[in-house]
């Protein structure tokens, strides 16, 4: 079999070379990024699973995002009512103490006076604001809800009675607000009709219908708490939701180095060893080319 010698070994000695070079960037760019794979063609099934993991990773951040902002705004209305709690109980236990026929005329003058201290309190907790807008406004968050007629000592609701909800996470959704005509003027127990009674009565000294404004404060009380779970169950359904996303950001974050992070003992190993190959090729090909070639002994 002939045997043909190549008289031309330069193409394949500059191959070897570009080969050298490619291995020691290659190794040399693992090992500064920590990633196995640094552009499409390293790995282009690898790049595609990356760029679904970084649209979950993205979609995680978002609804933690709305998790956060959301939390927050529910903490404030919760904490709101516990304040209209406080105010509503005293209103009861005052009232209670009024309906009992041992006070003066001038003491329940006094306990009037303190009532329609109530009732700016509550109107004003009725009228909080988180960065702005109105909890209780319904979907109307940047209209005062309620209004106090000085003249007829009435309070009337400028919101609407719309609620919102916010994502969570894929297809979860909690509900953010509850309409402030709900809460505070429901019709089962209307919180502001009540304390103008007990007012009215006390001003009045009907006893009887001071009993009954008691009855009305009550069943007012009892509104607020039953609106109030909403915001109970907001909360713990964003806790639950705050667990997941962070336990699924992790997830993805493992996923993603296992996808395209680098062996970092082997990546050292094989940048030693590309090290070595470029040396010795480079060795090899200045020898190789310091030899005579075929065409020197044929001159």
């Amino acid at each position: 079999m002939p045997i043909r010698i190549n008289p031309d070994i330069l193409p394949g000695l500059l191959a070897s070379i570009q080969q050298s070079e490619q291995n020691m960037t290659n190794a040399t760019q693992q090992l500064s990024s920590g990633r196995r794979v640094n552009q499409l063609s390293d790995d282009p099934a690898a790049v595609a699973a990356l760029i679904s993991n970084h649209s979950q990773a993205s979609q995680d951040d978002q609804f933690l995002n709305n998790v956060s902002g959301l939390q927050n705004r529910l903490q404030v209305a919760d904490s709101t009512i516990n304040n209209v709690v406080t105010v509503l109980t005293r209103a009861i236990s005052i009232g209670t103490e009024a309906a009992n026929g041992t006070l003066t005329q001038s003491d329940r003058q006094a306990v009037a006076g303190e009532v329609q201290g109530l009732t700016n309190q509550l109107l004003g907790l009725a009228n909080t604001q988180y960065q702005g807008s109105y909890i209780f406004a319904g979907t109307k968050v940047s209209t005062q809800p309620f209004t106090l007629n000085g003249a007829t000592n009435t309070v009337s609701y400028n919101g609407n009675s719309n609620s919102t909800s916010v994502a969570l996470s894929n297809g979860t959704f909690v509900k953010a607000n509850v309409p402030g005509n709900q809460m505070f003027q429901n019709t089962s127990g209307d919180a502001f009709g009540a304390l103008q009674n007990l007012l009215i009565s006390l001003n009045s000294g009907n006893i009887n219908a001071i009993g009954q404004s008691v009855i009305q404060l009550n069943a007012a009380l009892t509104q607020v708490d039953i609106q109030r779970v909403s915001y109970g169950n907001g909360l713990n359904q964003i806790n639950l939701s705050d667990t997941f996303l962070a336990h699924d950001k992790i997830n993805l974050s493992s996923q993603e180095n296992s996808l395209v992070g680098a062996d970092l003992a082997q990546t050292a190993s094989n940048f030693a060893q590309a090290q070595v190959a470029e040396q010795a090729v480079l060795s090899g090909t200045g020898r190789a080319l310091s030899l005579p070639n075929l065409l020197d002994f044929l001159r």
